[in-house]
C-alpha cells in the first residue's frame, strides 16, 4: 500500500559483522544492535501483561473488532467541528478502532491532530503511517504560485536508492532517522520496510520502492532496516507478503497473478520476509496478488487466503507478531467482493488488523455479524483483538499517547537528518552508459530538457538552475505529456545549434495511475535526436524509473538516481558536472541494456573545470 505522508540472512551474519556489497566492496562492521523490543517472540513484561489482559476483558465483541481495524486520516488541519474530523470522531468513539494510518500534512499538524484523536479514544490509538525512504510523507503540500514548501520532514532516497550506494549500513542508518521522526509525531508503526524481490522491470507499482532483484542483499538490507526502526522505537512492517515483486499489474487497480512455485518462492520471494521476520518485524503486510502455486486457484487475494497468512505466513515461516492487510479499498482485493465479505474472508484468512476499509462500520458490523451466526469462533477475535493490544503496549501506549509538540522540532527535519539524506542521494548516482565519455560535462553549448507531467511542481527547480549556472550558455526548456510534435521539432532544429542535449525525466511510479514510462512519441523523438551521427550528443538523467532506457535505446549517457527530491536533483548536477564522484551500482538490471551490479565509475573533478 503507498498512503501520502513523511518521506535474510540471520540478524547474526551482518550484525558486529563485515558485509560484502554486490559490487565487490566491504562494507564498514555495523554496530551490535540491542534486542528488538518489538519482536513478537520476545515476552511481554508482567506490567504489559496485566495491561493487556484487563484491557481486553473491558471490551465488548464489537469492541474487540473494532481493535482490528485502522481507519485512513489525513494529516490536514481541521476544525473540530468540520465534517471531516466528525467522521473520524464517530471512528473512534462510536466504533472503538484500534488504530488511524496517517497521511499528507505538516509534521506539527499530524502530530496535532493524533493527538487531539489520542484524547477522544477510550484506549489508546496505534497510528501508523508509510514511511517508506525517498517519499517525503510528512510534505505539506506547495504554495504553487511560488513552489514555496508548507514543511516536511526529511526526504529520504528510496529503497533502490539506498541500494544502489552499496553501503549496506545505510539501509540502517536510514531507519533509525525516520525512527525517530516517527515517534516525535506520535506514529508508532511505519509500513515499510517494502521486502519485495523486484526482479520484473514491467513493475508498475513495487519499482523502486524495492532495494532491488538479488533476494539475499534484500534480505540483508531489511534486516538491517527492521532492526533501525525497531532498536529503540518504531514498528516495521514486512510488505507485500508473500511477494509484489514479479508482477506487472498495479494491484490498486487490478489483482496481479504471481505463477512462481513453491520452489521459486523459498528461494526469492520469501527469502527477504524469513529475514525480516527474523529480525524482529512486528508485522507483516499481505499483498493483493492471486497465488496459484500456494491457494490453488487465480482468483482469490493472499489476502483473503488461509493458506497464505496462516499456512504459509504463520505456519511456515513462524510469524508470530500481527498479520495486516493492505488498504482493502485496493482494487486488487475490491473486485468482486462487498465490503463486508472482503472483511469477514480476511479475518478468516488469518488477518488480525483490516487496513482502510471502504466503510469501517460496516466492516465492523459484517465481521461481528459473523462471529454470531458462527463463520467466525469468537478465540479468532480473542486472538487478533489480544494481537494489536501487545503491540500497543509493546510501543508503551500504556503510557503515554502523546506527541510533545515542541520536541518534535528538534528532531524532524533536523540537520543530522537532512545531512545523511543529501550524502546518500549523492552516492546513489548511477551512470550506467557514457558511451562517448560526456561525463564529466564542461562548458559545452547545452540544451536542457526537462520532462515532468504537470503534477511534479517542484521538478526540475534545483537541476535546471544548477547545470544553467555551470555551463554557461546552456538553455533550460520544459516539456510535459502534453507536448505536440510541432514543439518537439522546434527544439530538435534548436538542438543542431549545440553540443550538447541533456535530457532530466522525471518519471516516477505513481499508484493507480501507470505512469512508470514516458509517452511514447516523446520518447521517440528522444531517440530520434540520439541516433543522429552530426548532431548534439544526448545524456539522460532519469528521475524515478530506472528502467527507461529501454524507451530509447540510442542514447549514450544515461545516469539514474531512483527517485525525484531536490537532493536528487542537487547530486544529478554535480555527478555530471563532475564536482562529485559517481560510485553508484544497480541494483537492479534491464536485460540487453544493463546487469546488476552495473555502474560507471567517476572522480570528481573540480580541478579541471
Amino acid at each position: 500500500m503507498k498512503l501520502p505522508l513523511i518521506g535474510l540472512l540471520a540478524l547474526s551474519a551482518v550484525a558486529g559483522a563485515c558485509a560484502t556489497t554486490n559490487t565487490g566492496r566491504t562494507a564498514q562492521p555495523v554496530p551490535a544492535l540491542a534486542p528488538a523490543t518489538f519482536n513478537p517472540a520476545a515476552p511481554l513484561t508482567s506490567a504489559q501483561r496485566r495491561w493487556v489482559d484487563s484491557t481486553l476483558a473491558s471490551l465488548s465483541l464489537r469492541d474487540r473488532v473494532g481493535q482490528m481495524v485502522m481507519v485512513w486520516v489525513l494529516g490536514d488541519y481541521t476544525s473540530n467541528g468540520d465534517s471531516s474530523f466528525a467522521e473520524v470522531r464517530r471512528w473512534i468513539e462510536q466504533d472503538r478502532v484500534g488504530g488511524v494510518s496517517m497521511s499528507l500534512g505538516t509534521p506539527i499538524e499530524v502530530a496535532a491532530k493524533l493527538n487531539s484523536m489520542q484524547r477522544i479514544s477510550r484506549v489508546p490509538l496505534i497510528a501508523s503511517a508509510d514511511l517508506e525512504p525517498g517519499l517525503g510523507r510528512l510534505e505539506g503540500g506547495v504554495f504553487s504560485h511560488y513552489l514555496m514548501d508548507a514543511g516536511s520532514a526529511t526526504v529520504f532516497p528510496t529503497n533502490m536508492g539506498i541500494a544502489a550506494t552499496g553501503r549496506d549500513e545505510d539501509a540502517y542508518d536510514v531507519a533509525r532517522a525516520i525512527r525517530q521522526e516517527a515517534r516525535a509525531v506520535g506514529i508508532q508503526i511505519d509500513f515499510a520496510p517494502v521486502v519485495d524481490v523486484n526482479n520484473n522491470p514491467n513493475n508498475p507499482v513495487i519499482n523502486t520502492r524495492s532495494f532491488g532483484e538479488d533476494p539475499q542483499r534484500v534480505a540483508r538490507l531489511a534486516s538491517l532496516f527492521v532492526r533501525g526502526l525497531e532498536e529503540t522505537g518504531t514498528v516495521a512492517t514486512a510488505k507485500h507478503f508473500p511477494g509484489h515483486g514479479d508482477t506487472d499489474v498495479d494491484s490498486h487497480v487490478g489483482l496481479p497473478i504471481v505463477g512462481a512455485n513453491m520452489a521459486r518462492l523459498d528461494s526469492v520471494e520469501l527469502v527477504p520476509f524469513r529475514a525480516a521476520i527474523d529480525a524482529g518485524a512486528g508485522l507483516v503486510m499481505t499483498a493483493h496478488i492471486a497465488l496459484p502455486a500456494v491457494e490453488g486457484d487465480s482468483t482469490t487475494p493472499a489476502t483473503l487466503a488461509p493458506k497464505i497468512i496462516t499456512g504459509l505466513l504463520r505456519d511456515s515461516l513462524g510469524f508470530r507478531g500481527v498479520a495486516i492487510t493492505d488498504a482493502m479499498t485496493m482494487e486488487g482485493v475490491g473486485k468482486g467482493y462487498t465490503t463486508e465479505q472482503s472483511s469477514v474472508l480476511a479475518i478468516q484468512a488469518g488477518a488480525d488488523i483490516l487496513l482502510k476499509p471502504s466503510d469501517p462500520t460496516r466492516a465492523i458490523d459484517a465481521v461481528v455479524a459473523a462471529v454470531d451466526r458462527g463463520d467466525i469462533s469468537p478465540a479468532r477475535i480473542d486472538s487478533a483483538a489480544r494481537h494489536v493490544l501487545e503491540l500497543k503496549a509493546r510501543v508503551g501506549l500504556a503510557v503515554n499517547r502523546y506527541a510533545d509538540l515542541e520536541g518534535l522540532r528538534d528532531v524532524v527535519g533536523s540537520p543530522a537528518h537532512r545531512a545523511l539524506a543529501a550524502d546518500i542521494a549523492q552516492r546513489a548516482i548511477t551512470l550506467l552508459r557514457d558511451r562517448d565519455t560526456l561525463v564529466p560535462l564542461r562548458g559545452e553549448r547545452a540544451l536542457i530538457v526537462q520532462y515532468a507531467p504537470a503534477t511534479e511542481l517542484k521538478a526540475g527547480r534545483v537541476f535546471g538552475p544548477t547545470m544553467r549556472a555551470a555551463l554557461p550558455g546552456a538553455r533550460v526548456v520544459k516539456i510535459s505529456p502534453s507536448t505536440g510534435r510541432e514543439q518537439l521539432d522546434s527544439l530538435a532544429a534548436q538542438a543542431r545549434a549545440v553540443d550538447r542535449v541533456i535530457v532530466a525525466a522525471y518519471v516516477r511510479r505513481i499508484e493507480g495511475e501507470g505512469r512508470f514510462a514516458m509517452p511514447q512519441p516523446i520518447a521517440a523523438w528522444i531517440d530520434s535526436l540520439a541516433r543522429q551521427s552530426t548532431g548534439p550528443k544526448v545524456a539522460v538523467v532519469a528521475f524515478g524509473n530506472p528502467y527507461l532506457l529501454r524507451q530509447f535505446p540510442s542514447v549514450g549517457t544515461y545516469a539514474v538516481t531512483y527517485g525525484v527530491s531536490d537532493d536528487l536533483e542537487r547530486a544529478a548536477a554535480r555527478a555530471l558536472l563532475g564536482t562529485a564522484p559517481i560510485t553508484g551500482r544497480a541494483p537492479i538490471s534491464l536485460p540487453g541494456y544493463f546487469t546488476l551490479g552495473d555502474g560507471l565509475a567517476r572522480s570528481a573533478a573540480t580541478s579541471q573545470r
